[in-house]
C-alpha cells in the first residue's frame, strides 16, 4: 500500500516530475510544445501558477505554486472550461445543466460543478490533468492505447520563499529548485545556455512569454511586470553561476567556472563538498526523492503533520543535505543511495 502523497494545508509549493514508460524518448519538438499548450491549459483552469518548468525528451519538471482552496462560482467555471475543453464538449456539459434544470434536477448540475471545483486548486488534480490530457493527444495522434507514463508523479514540498531570502538575491529552497530545473537541457548536454532551450521556463521567458515571467518573477516576490528587467539578472546570474562550466558573458566578462564532471565524482568519492554553484549542474537527488526540502524548522514541521508517511523509528524529520554548501537546506529524506551524480535529468 503506498502512502499518501505529502501536500501544505494551504499555499504550497511542489516540484513534481513524471517520466514516459520505459523512459522511451517520444517527447520531440511538436511534442513539448503541444505538452507546454495542455500545461498551460491545465494552470488555468486548475487555479495553480508554473513557476518554471522543463519538457526533456522523456520526461518533465513542473515547480508550482498551488494557492488555498478558494469558492469558484459557476460563472467562474465557465470561464475557465475553454482552458482545458474543446467548444463541442462545453456546449455538451452546458446543454445537459439546461435539460437537468428543466426537469427540477439541479442537485445532478450542483454534482457536476463540484466535481469540476475539486480538479481546481490541488497539485495532484493539475499533473493529473496535464498527463491525461497529454496521453489523449498522443494516443490519438499515433493510433496508440494504453498507458503513457510510469505509475506515479513524483513530488517534493518545497519550502515557501521567505522576506529575508527574497532579500539575499533569491537564495532559498524554492530558487535553488528553480535553478536545478532550467539547468535541465544543460546537465543533458542540450544546450549550452538554458536560454537557449526552448521548453524551460527560462527559456520561455527569455523569448518574452508574460506567463513564463510572471512565474519567475513569483520566486522572487515580484508581481510587477516592469520588474522583470531586474528578476531576470538575478536568476541569470543564479542560473548561470550553477550551469556554466567555463565561457564569457554576452558583454564578454569570465563567467564563474563551474565543476567539470571528472571534478564532481572524485569529490563526492571522497565525501567531499560541492559549491552550490556546481552542484546545480548535477542530478541531486534530494529534488526528486527527499519529499520535502526547506529549512531545519520546515521540514521537521512537514514531518509531524504527515507522521505517518515515515518509519516508526523516526523522532524528527530534517537531515542535512549532503556533499554541497546548501546553506541550510534539509530534506525530510536521508537518501542511501549517493544522492549527487555527475549528469542526469
Amino acid at each position: 500500500m503506498r502512502s499518501s502523497r505529502i501536500k501544505a494545508d494551504g499555499l504550497g509549493y511542489y516540484h513534481c516530475m513524471s517520466r514516459v514508460v520505459d523512459r522511451r524518448m517520444i517527447l520531440g519538438d511538436v511534442e513539448r510544445e503541444k505538452f507546454r499548450e495542455l500545461m498551460r491549459g491545465a494552470e488555468t483552469f486548475c487555479g495553480v501558477r508554473v513557476l518554471t518548468y522543463a519538457i526533456l525528451s522523456n520526461h518533465f519538471h513542473i515547480l508550482a505554486e498551488v494557492p488555498d482552496r478558494q469558492d469558484v462560482s459557476e460563472a467562474d467555471i465557465v470561464v475557465r472550461l475553454p482552458a482545458i475543453y474543446e467548444r463541442r464538449v462545453i456546449f455538451e456539459m452546458q446543454s445537459q445543466w439546461t435539460l437537468w434544470r428543466k426537469q427540477g434536477l439541479e442537485s445532478l448540475v450542483q454534482a457536476d460543478l463540484e466535481r469540476l471545483r475539486a480538479r481546481m486548486f490541488d497539485v495532484s488534480e493539475f499533473v493529473k490533468t496535464v498527463k491525461q490530457r497529454f496521453s489523449q493527444w498522443y494516443n490519438r495522434r499515433e493510433g496508440r492505447v494504453g498507458t503513457l507514463w510510469e505509475d506515479r508523479f513524483k513530488s517534493v514540498m518545497i519550502e515557501p520563499p521567505s522576506h529575508a531570502q527574497r532579500v539575499r538575491q533569491g537564495v532559498g529552497a524554492l530558487a535553488t529548485m528553480a535553478a536545478y530545473i532550467d539547468l535541465n537541457a544543460v546537465r543533458a548536454g542540450i544546450v549550452s545556455d538554458p536560454k537557449d532551450y526552448r521548453w524551460c521556463g527560462y527559456g520561455e521567458a527569455v523569448a518574452g512569454r508574460k506567463k513564463a515571467r510572471e512565474g519567475l518573477s513569483a520566486i522572487f516576490g515580484v508581481e510587477n511586470q516592469e520588474r522583470w528587467r531586474a528578476v531576470a539578472a538575478r536568476y541569470r546570474l543564479m542560473v548561470y553561476a550553477a550551469g556554466t562550466e567555463s565561457g564569457l558573458t554576452e558583454s564578454g566578462a569570465a563567467l564563474r567556472p563551474g565543476l567539470s564532471v571528472e571534478q564532481v565524482e572524485q569529490i563526492v568519492k571522497e565525501r567531499g563538498e560541492l559549491p552550490l554553484q556546481g552542484v546545480l549542474r548535477c542530478r541531486v537527488r534530494y529534488f526528486s526523492d527527499g519529499v520535502a526540502i526547506g529549512s531545519k524548522e520546515f521540514v521537521d514541521e512537514v514531518f509531524w503533520k504527515h507522521r505517518d508517511n515515515f518509519g516508526p523509528k523516526r523522532t524528527d524529520g530534517a537531515r542535512p543535505l549532503r556533499f554541497a554548501a546548501w546553506g541550510g537546506l534539509c530534506a525530510a529524506r536521508d537518501l542511501r543511495l549517493t544522492p549527487i551524480a555527475a549528469s542526469g535529468g
